[in-house]
This record gives C-alpha cells, structure tokens and sequence, in this order.
C-alpha cells in the first residue's frame, strides 16, 4: 500500500533518508488512455512507501528514437511541477465499498497518482515522457533547471517553496530591461498584500541583485491603512531565530530597511505638525503652498474621481488650471507663498476656492470657465467647494522659512513613506497623483531611466477603476505604460484585480495572488492560474502567495519570512502575545 510517511524535517536522520530517497526513483509515468502522457503534462503512479505533494519538482528522462531530426541526442530531460495529487481505491465500484475494504471483506489496493505540469524540456523537444519511466524528485541544479532559475542573469529571491528552497524572479523583468511592473491581489486583511510588496523592496535592496545601482535607487511606498509602513526603520521584536534562518536561506539580511524617510499629512491648525499617532519621532509633516498648488496644475487631482469621458467638468479644471498658473508666475513677489487674485491677495485655501468661484462663475462676470455651458461650470464650483474640508490644510498660503523642508523629497532616502491613511478618499487620492505626477516630471526632465524608482501603491482599484477617466487613472497608466523606460516600477495591490483598468494589469510582467475569494478567482483576470491553482488560492494562508512570472509556464506557491521590520508600535517596544500569522 503506498502511504504518506514524509520523513521528520530537521534531523540529521531525516536529511540522510530523504538524499536516500531522492536517489530512488519516486514513481512512473502512466500511461492508460485516461492518463495519457502529452509534452505539456503527464501523470506518475507513485511509489510505495513513497509520495509527492502539490508544488514537488520533478525530473523524468525519456528516450528518443534513433535519427530523429533535429535531435542533438538519444535522450530528454523533462521536468515539471506537481499541481494535483488524487489516491483511488483500485477493484472497487461503489462508494460504501471502502467500508468493505477497510474491514477486510473486499481486496482493494491503494493508488497515488500525481499530475505534472511541464515546465521546461532540455533539449527542446516537444515529445512526451514515455510510459514507464521512471521519476525523481528534482533538487539542486536540476531543480535550478525545471524552474528555468539557471537561464537568470541576475536573480532575486521572491520567497521560499513549501520544501524551503528559494524561489527567485528575473530582476530584467522588474528593472525595465525586458519588462516591469507587479500587480498583487487578495482579500484585505488575510492575504498580505502590503507585506510582501515591502518584501519584494527588502529583497531588491538586501539581496545585492541591483549591485552598485542600489544606492541610487529609490522607493515612493504610500501608507494607506494604519500606521504599518511607518516603522520599517525600526527592528521587529517578535523576529524568532527560524525566521532568521529563513532570510538566511534567501540570503537576505534579516533587519528593517537602512534608509527610510517617513512624511505624514500635516494637521490643521496654524503649526505644520505630522498628523500621526503612534510614531511622530523622525516623521515630516507635508503640505504644499498656494503658489506651488497653482504652478503646477495640482487643481486636476481635487477631481480625481473617476468620471464618464464625455464629462465636462475636466474641461473647466483645465481651463482653471491655466489661469491659476499665469497667476503664480505673475504674482509678486515671486517667492511668496500666496498669490494674488483679481487683486485679492488669497493666503488660505478657502480665499482660493472664493477667488476661483469669483473667476469662474458667469453668474458673477467670471470667464475662466470658456465656454463651458452654465450647468458644468456650476457642477465644477460644487466640487471644488466639497473638497476644501479635505484637502484645505495640505494646501497652506502663509509665510514660512522652512517650507522646503515640508516638501516630500524621495531622493532624501532609498525608501520614503508617505502616510496618507488618515485622509479623507479625495484627499487621499490629491496626494498619490500630486506625489506620482511631480516624481514622473522629475524623470522626464533627467532623460535616463535610473537610478530607478519603484512605487508601491495599495487599493490600486481606487486610483485606476475600470470604469470612468481621472486625472491620477492617466498618471497610473502613463507609468504602466511607459514606466518601463523611464525607470518608473510599479507594485500595485488591490482586493480584486477585476476592478482595476485592465491597461494598467496588463502591463505587469509579474502577478501574485494572495487568499482569493472564490467567485473573484475564475474572473478573466486571473487566467495565469491553472485550474488547481484558483481552488488552491481560496485556501491560502496569510504569508503564502502564488506568483506567475514570464519564464515560467506555471505559477508557483512560495511563502516568505515575516517581516524583520516593526509592522506596529507594539512590536517595536516589547510585546506580549503578539499576534503572528505563523502562529
């Protein structure tokens, strides 16, 4: 009978039994018309005594006939990755037979058949592994082989497979070079998505894959739940010795980010203090000053909502903008804070929305509106108007000598946090597009693609839906499509990848699924998962993901260490009972 007694991991005994083992062959390639072997897939009988699991790599050798063309020798190696195991009682009918044969009154055997998905044939000759041949476990080099990490320039470690070996991804497909981008779905607060995206910037950083470029590259990470993005400088007590050693089998350094500047919204009131709760030491409160707000066209992103295309509301913006920009280069003096309006001199965000409404509306002589029919200028006004109690306090006119200092500067630190979780939605999104729309600028005017720049943006499905146009939608879609060559990296997460601008998924070269909700995993958006992988990733634990990268054909589950960076106040200050996913 074949039976599942995996040896105890650790010991010196077990590592002896299992290299004794994989030096067996673990099963045979079937080949009953039901099971028929093809290139792409094939099933094994495993052995007694013996077994595979979901995600085992596996290698089988086949020979070729003599004089095949093209072949460049009598044998191929094809490899593959476990995606479903099944065990049948044989010689039995129906199902209150296994009563039977468990008490002995009906002879039955049991069967453990696995299913391989191919991932790699060397050489490359599309033939089907042969019936009969014998299957072994792959490790080492021709692990390195099946899942296509030997053909890596430069590699990063994205996590560790369910055996403990690491899993890497092609840096060419995360610095431009052949592609960019990665896009992160999963249920909030089960899958984790935050947590691996900062993974994902620790082992770019930590792992040496960007050499010398690495202390020029730079992070923007938005904060946008909680406080937990803001203490990735500071070291995680609740860091045990085997998550030590995991970072160590990835070869990654198991402590918080070295360079990290944090900058929160600041509150309201006359004093530009951080908004923060639980961390204010180290923390840059920032706003931006009337002149700066009309500069440079920041007016758009007050309407950020996604609109239907055919609305005119943004023609109006446009039409504001330009005016609001002649004004801050023709208001003196030039260095000022305020500017001047109608020769009004306008030193708080609510005189500006006044000033605008003056300007604007037709009723009152105004014409920065064009011409824009009555109705729209007037559905403009409203707008403008409900978002002054949200965004009036990052927008500041008064005078002051630091303001430069209030500036969020991403060149100032490798990683820069921007805390915007305690804004209102429209504020929120006012800072993402000003922040992405003046750092995207910045590139442009350098003309060089580094030092890059990696973004990390949750709730994507916010700033880029499907449905509607918005000014920050076109920022996101301007770094999705043309990021690439401006050194401009996204990763982005969301709860559902169906609501986000398909443009801006598809430009990703890697997808990582965290726990799906299982109608949401058979959406379109998903279809780089197989079959068993959609039922797999409703069950997936916090601090395991399924990643699909473009070298190989099937996507891979992988798990990564916890975090080695404090993800809350308490585990930065001795904690008792702290809660751990692991756990």
């Amino acid at each position: 009978m074949n039976g599942y007694a995996a040896p105890a991991a650790g010991t010196p005994e077990a590592v002896a039994e299992l290299e004794a083992l994989d030096a067996a062959p673990v099963g045979l390639v079937l080949g009953t018309p039901r099971e028929a072997a093809t290139p792409l897939g094939f099933w094994v009988h495993v052995a007694a005594e013996r077994y595979l699991q979901l995600d085992d790599v596996v290698q089988v050798r086949t020979m070729l006939p003599g004089g095949l063309p093209g072949s460049t020798g009598r044998a191929v190696d094809v490899y593959g990755v476990v995606d479903e195991v099944r065990a049948v009682h044989e010689g039995v009918t129906f199902e209150s037979d296994v009563q039977l044969v468990r008490d002995g009154l009906l002879p039955a055997e049991i069967a453990v058949a696995a299913h391989v998905a191919v991932t790699r044939l060397e050489p490359e000759i599309f033939v089907p592994p042969l019936p009969g041949s014998a299957v072994f476990r792959a490790h080492g080099a021709a692990r390195e082989v099946a899942l296509c990490f030997d053909g890596m320039r430069t590699r990063v470690p994205v996590g560790l497979s369910r055996s403990g070996e690491p899993v890497y991804a092609n840096l060419e497909f995360l610095d431009g070079t052949r592609g960019a981008h990665v896009n992160i779905s999963g249920i909030s607060g089960v899958a984790t998505k935050t947590s691996y995206a900062v993974f994902l910037l620790h082992a770019l950083f930590g792992s040496g894959a960007l050499g010398l470029e690495a202390a020029n590259t730079r992070s923007i990470v938005f904060n946008v739940k909680g406080e937990d993005l803001l203490f990735l400088d500071q070291p995680n007590r609740e860091l045990r010795d085997s998550d030590r050693e995991r970072y160590a089998t990835l070869g990654l350094p198991a402590e918080p980010f070295a360079s990290v500047a944090c900058y929160a919204p600041v509150r309201r009131g006359a004093q530009p203090i951080p908004d923060t709760g639980a961390r204010l030491e180290g923390v840059t409160g920032y706003f931006w000053t009337l002149r700066e707000f009309c500069a440079n066209r920041y007016l758009r992103f007050l309407f950020a909502e996604a609109d239907d295309e055919r609305s005119q509301v943004g023609y109006v913006a446009q039409a504001v903008e330009t005016q609001l920009a002649l004004v801050a280069r023709t208001s003196r003096p030039l260095d000022a804070a305020s500017v001047e309006i109608g020769g009004r001199l306008v030193t708080d965000f609510d005189e500006l929305v006044e000033a605008i409404a003056e300007q604007t509306d037709p009723e009152q002589g105004g014409g920065w509106g064009g011409r824009a029919a009555a109705g729209t200028v007037h559905a403009f006004l409203r707008r403008l108007e409900a978002a002054a109690p949200h965004v009036g306090h990052l927008i500041r006119g008064e005078a002051s000598e630091d303001v430069a200092s209030h500036r969020i500067d991403w060149n100032r630190a490798q990683v820069t946090v921007v805390d915007i979780h305690r804004l209102h939605d429209r504020a929120k999104r006012f800072v993402v597009g000003v922040v992405l729309k003046r750092m995207f600028e910045q590139k442009e005017e350098r003309g060089a693609a580094r030092p890059l720049v990696f973004v990390v943006l949750d709730e994507l499905n916010k700033y880029a839906p499907r449905e509607g146009h918005s000014p920050i939608k076109d920022v996101l879609l301007d770094i999705a499509e043309r990021g690439r060559s401006m050194g401009v990296v996204l990763i982005g997460a969301q709860q559902t990848a169906s609501e986000v601008e398909p443009r801006v998924v598809a430009n990703c070269a890697y997808r990582v699924v965290g726990r799906l909700d299982a109608a949401e995993a058979h959406r379109n958006e998903y279809g780089f998962l197989t079959p068993a992988a959609r039922a797999r990733a409703s069950l997936l634990k916090p601090g395991s993901m399924i990643v699909h990268q473009p070298e190989i054909p099937v996507p891979l589950l992988l798990q990564f260490p916890f975090p080695a960076w404090a993800t809350r106040a308490s585990e930065v200050a001795p904690a008792v009972g702290a809660i751990r996913w692991d756990s």
